[in-house]
C-alpha cells in the first residue's frame, strides 16, 4: 500500500459542495451585532483583549473578535460584511463550502493570534479588537488568486485588476503601519490577513499567488 505522505494530506480537497457559507457568516455577524446592541457588554466579552487573553485566559477571543463590530454605527458592519459576499460568496462557488469555510475561520484565527502577539510585545494591554477585516482581507487575496484577471471596479467606474489592487491595499497597510496614523485601525490585522492567505495558498492548495499573477499577464 502506498504511503501517503504529510504533504498529500494537507492538500487532499474536500468533496465540492456550495451551499452558501458566506451568507451564513454574514448572517451570523449581523445577530451578533444585534445582541450586542442589546446587551452593551457582550462586546467585551467577545473582542479580542490581550490582557483578558493572557491572564485571565479568555481564549475564545481569538476566535470570536472577528464576528464582532462596532456597535456605534452600521457602516463598519455593513462594507465588511458586503465586501464579504461580494469577494467571499464568489470565491466560495470556485472552491466550494468547505474550503472557503476552512480558510475564512483560519485566516481569523491566525489574524487574532498574530495581533495578540503585536500587542502583548508592544505592551498595548487595554486594547479591545474587534471586526472581520483581516479575514475578509485574506478572501481578498483568494479571491485574485482564484480570479488572476478579474477587474474590480473602484467607485464603480475605474476598472482595477484584483492582484494590482491588493498590491496597493497592502501597500497602504504597510505604510499606515510604518507611519503608525492613530486611526484606530488594526493594519497589521489586515497584513496578517494577506500573509495568511498567501502561506494558505502555498500549502494547503499548492500554488504560488506570485506565479499565478506572473502567467495571467505573461504577454
Amino acid at each position: 500500500m502506498e504511503k501517503i505522505s504529510l504533504v498529500q494530506k494537507m492538500r487532499r480537497p474536500f468533496r465540492y459542495s456550495n451551499w452558501n457559507a458566506a451568507f451564513m457568516i454574514a448572517g451570523l455577524n449581523v445577530i451578533v451585532f444585534i445582541l450586542c446592541r442589546m446587551i452593551p457588554n457582550l462586546i467585551y466579552y467577545l473582542a479580542l483583549n490581550p490582557y483578558n487573553v493572557v491572564y485571565a485566559k479568555a481564549y475564545w477571543q481569538l476566535f470570536t473578535y472577528f464576528f464582532v463590530h462596532d456597535t456605534s454605527g452600521w457602516q463598519h458592519i455593513f462594507f465588511n460584511m458586503l465586501g464579504l459576499i461580494l469577494f467571499g460568496s464568489t470565491v466560495e462557488r470556485a472552491v466550494g463550502s468547505k474550503e472557503f469555510l476552512l480558510m475564512y475561520l483560519l485566516s481569523g484565527l491566525f489574524c487574532g493570534i498574530v495581533s495578540c502577539i503585536v500587542y502583548v510585545l508592544s505592551g498595548a494591554w487595554n486594547v479591545f479588537l474587534y471586526g472581520a477585516s483581516g479575514a475578509l482581507y485574506a478572501i481578498m487575496l483568494m479571491y485574485a488568486v482564484v480570479f488572476p484577471r478579474a477587474k474590480i471596479f473602484i467607485w464603480g467606474i475605474l476598472p482595477i485588476p484584483a492582484p494590482l489592487l491588493i498590491a496597493v491595499y497592502a501597500g497602504i497597510e504597510i505604510a499606515s503601519q510604518l507611519l503608525s496614523l492613530k486611526s484606530g485601525v488594526a493594519h497589521m490585522t489586515h497584513l496578517a490577513g494577506f500573509l495568511f492567505a498567501w502561506i494558505y495558498c502555498l500549502v494547503r492548495i499548492g500554488i504560488n499567488p506570485w506565479k499565478v499573477w506572473k502567467n495571467a499577464y505573461r504577454r
